[in-house]
């Protein structure tokens, strides 16, 4: 299997380095299997003769008009992280030419990956246009604003669509390359897992900050504050459109648009994080817990916290 790594400049390093040692990883660890899975084998390439990592290391690379189409295609992070940042460094004219090169290779087959704000480079390119996607969960508004095409659910770590499979932030360049090894070989990806300790994980939503969220919006933010001193009354969606200043209708379709989500979903997102909170910092029972955040007991949390993190009381105190 032939796989290119598109880096631009001012790659992430981390998320680089992510994928070339996953993925060398496991063509080292291959020769421990039997049948031994074929060797993925790697090359690095770019759209610009000269690339250097956001930490100023030089990449060395091949020009991507001098390849054939590869089996799979990965765009690793930009290290720009921040909306303005971001937005700035993708007017420049190399990621267009990154979206070319991409397009003639799905074209012709190729499988096509991004993590983090690399997602952001693999949407410019419209492949996505669509498709289902996840990326960086603090950049969703921003992705949501930029290709409204893009059926996007931030909460999960790792989403595949119809030749395309996009992951989270930073550590989830990790999910990417195993997820290029599961391909292979299922066997190879969990003995490389075991390898690199990396543990599995379907979602985001635990480490998505709600507040951080909102700040794109006024109607949002406000949305926000208020909804924080209900979580022990419960929701109103009348009450909360007159708190905000604005009609139902409106605030429905702003959370929509900077979150993807209805003003009840939202909600039980800000409750399910106070009880995260609570579990990891009090003692109190997930009963007590419940009360505070307008449960009458703790079963409905319980399924709310299993269904939106894909973890229990037990694992979550774990941590602490």
């Amino acid at each position: 299997m032939h796989l290119h790594i598109l880096v631009l400049d001012g790659v992430f390093d981390l998320g680089l380095a992510s994928l070339t040692d996953t993925l060398s990883t496991a063509n080292q660890l291959a020769g421990s299997l039997d049948p031994a899975p074929a060797p993925v084998e790697v090359t690095l390439v770019g759209v610009r003769r000269r690339v250097r990592t956001a930490q100023g290391l030089i990449v060395p690379v091949l020009p991507v008009d001098r390849l054939p189409a590869p089996d799979i295609v990965l765009v690793p992070a930009l290290g720009a992280k921040m909306p303005d940042a971001l937005a700035a460094r993708l007017a420049l004219a190399d990621v267009a030419d990154a979206g070319a090169a991409l397009r003639r290779w799905s074209d012709a087959g190729a499988m096509a990956g991004a993590a983090c704000t690399g997602t952001f480079v693999l949407a410019e390119s419209a492949l996505l246009d669509g498709q289902s996607a996840t990326t960086s969960w603090w950049l969703a508004p921003m992705f949501r604003q930029r290709y409204p095409r893009v059926t996007l659910d931030e909460s999960r770590m790792r989403v595949s669509s119809a030749g395309f499979v996009t992951a989270g932030a930073a550590l989830a360049h990790l999910d990417l390359g195993l997820s290029v090894v599961r391909s292979r070989s299922p066997a190879l990806a969990a003995l490389v897992a075991r390898y690199l300790l990396i543990e599995a994980r379907g979602s985001q939503a635990e480490f998505i900050i709600p507040d951080h969220l909102s700040h794109a919006d006024p109607v949002v933010e406000r949305f926000e504050g208020w909804a924080r001193q209900r979580l022990a009354s419960g929701f109103s969606l009348d009450e909360a459109a007159v708190a905000v200043g604005a009609s139902k209708r409106t605030l429905a379709r702003r959370l929509h648009s900077v979150l993807g989500k209805t003003p009840l979903s939202y909600f039980q997102d800000l409750r399910v994080e106070r009880a995260v909170h609570l579990l990891r910092t009090s003692t109190e029972s997930i009963d007590q817990i419940a009360a505070q955040i307008g449960y009458a007991d703790g079963v409905t949390l319980r399924t709310l916290l299993r269904r939106k993190l894909g973890r229990g009381v037990r694992e979550l105190r774990a941590q602490v």
